[in-house]
């Protein structure tokens, strides 16, 4: 069993956390352990159809926010890493400096620590020096950072063609590999 923290944020595109949650929940050898924000629960009553009991419903564990002393907190509790998606500002500041003052941020500096994956779907723009120095910052720390930017190869029809896609080649990152995923030239040569 492979276990995998995904944390989602006040940031706008509460549905890229959402969405992994679902496509994690169909995949049996995967158990997600979800850390959801109070701002998160925010963000989502603007911008999806759930709210926080039924966003917390798709996780196989779900832990406070504030709680510190959570098992994903401590590098002995083996994990393929964390997706946190959608990545604030403030989050992205936290993981960037080790303030670990809530679980968010101290589950992502475990994994670092532990060298583990974090990946930060980064959702701001534009930007500023500060936010690309807090990106640099994290990033020589082990993170890596993915803004959710559509790949237009692959030739979205919907808006959630763009979500799986960007969802898809996230998880790509903890080696879940997905046929929802259009890669390029991979097929016929073209995209």
């Amino acid at each position: 069993m492979r276990r995998l923290i995904v944390a989602i944020t006040g940031a706008s595109g509460i549905v890229y956390g959402v969405r992994a949650l679902q496509i994690l929940r169909a995949i049996p050898d995967v158990e997600t352990h979800l850390i959801l924000s109070p701002a998160a629960i925010r963000t989502a009553m603007d911008e999806i159809d759930m709210d926080a009991d039924a966003i917390r419903a798709l996780a196989d564990v779900v832990h406070g926010h504030r709680d510190i002393g959570a098992a994903i907190s401590s590098g002995s509790f083996l994990t393929a890493g964390m997706l946190v998606a959608p990545c604030s500002v403030k989050t992205l500041s936290g993981i960037a400096n080790s303030y670990d003052e809530e679980l968010i941020v101290r589950a992502a500096d475990v994994c670092l620590k532990e060298r583990r994956r974090v990946v930060l779907l980064f959702r701001e723009t534009p930007l500023h020096a500060g936010h690309i120095a807090l990106m640099e910052q994290a990033t020589r720390a082990g993170a890596i950072v993915m803004p959710p930017v559509p790949a237009f190869y692959a030739r979205p029809r919907t808006i959630q063609d763009i979500v799986d896609q960007t969802v898809g080649r996230a998880l790509d990152l903890f080696d879940i590999n997905l046929s929802l995923v259009r890669r390029w030239r991979e097929d016929d040569g073209a995209p």
